[in-house]
């Protein structure tokens, strides 16, 4: 009885851990538009498009986020973000490149500023420990957004940019990150349909053939008689012959 206990708990065991399998390979990563615009101000701008906000004594321009999924089962999204100069001065535009992977985790970001008819990219940042091994989880998004802004900001300087919403550029796209990094949701996927239960989907047919009730307001059908002897036969008779008669001699 022991092993057999033992060997039903193993395969409980088992399944359990398969459902959990499943239940995390339909997860679903994606973005929460809500969250992210009402951290900006609401997307209350260009037909409801776009957030306007105040950072540094300059105007910036969020628009809604691009996403697309990538081989690995996460997303790639990409944010653009302005900084607005007012009416007689063209805005300046960056990108803001994110990858999350199928856990919600953040694993990549760059950016790319244009300003002045001259493009400014920053190195692809993956974040790393100083040992070389690659920092996980919230410790990884937090280590990817700090090196995107210092490598933005070098290459700012290297180009000689002292205007002060230009230079705010880099911490502008670091709030952008920050605020998306709070707007990752993982979802459970809803099932496809071939995964439908087979059983829910016989189970009008089961009902279909199951027999009709009888109508109470007909007579019921007298019971069949079972035949007095053991063997099933029925016991054949002459017609109107008495049972204690005896047939004539010869027949």
């Amino acid at each position: 009885m022991g092993t057999r206990a033992s060997f039903m708990k193993s395969i409980i065991h088992l399944l359990v851990a398969s459902a959990l399998m499943a239940s995390a390979a339909m997860a679903e990563v994606r973005i929460d538009e809500k969250v992210f615009g009402d951290s900006l101000g609401g997307w209350k701008k260009r037909d409801k498009q776009a957030a306007e906000y105040p950072l540094s004594g300059a105007t910036y321009r969020t628009y809604r986020p691009e996403a697309s999924p990538t081989p690995d089962g996460g997303i790639f999204v990409s944010v653009r973000i302005d900084h607005v100069r007012g009416w007689l001065s063209t805005d300046d535009h960056a990108i803001l490149e994110v990858t999350i992977n199928d856990k919600g985790g953040i694993v990549a970001a760059r950016s790319n500023i244009a300003i002045q008819g001259r493009s400014i990219s920053s190195d692809l940042i993956r974040g790393a420990g100083e040992t070389g091994k690659v920092v996980v989880g919230a410790d990884r998004a937090v280590q990817i957004g700090t090196e995107l802004v210092a490598n933005l900001s070098e290459k700012l300087l290297r180009e000689k940019i002292v205007e002060a919403g230009r230079v705010s550029f880099p911490a502008a796209l670091r709030h952008n990150y920050n605020r998306l990094f709070q707007a990752i949701r993982q979802e459970a996927a809803a099932p496809h349909a071939s995964e439908v239960n087979p059983a829910s989907e016989a189970k009008p047919e089961a009902e279909a053939v199951k027999k009709p009730e009888a109508d109470p307001a007909l007579p019921k059908a007298a019971p069949a008689e079972k035949p007095s002897n053991g063997a099933g036969a029925l016991e054949i008779k002459p017609y109107a012959t008495p049972e204690n008669a005896e047939l004539p001699a010869g027949q």
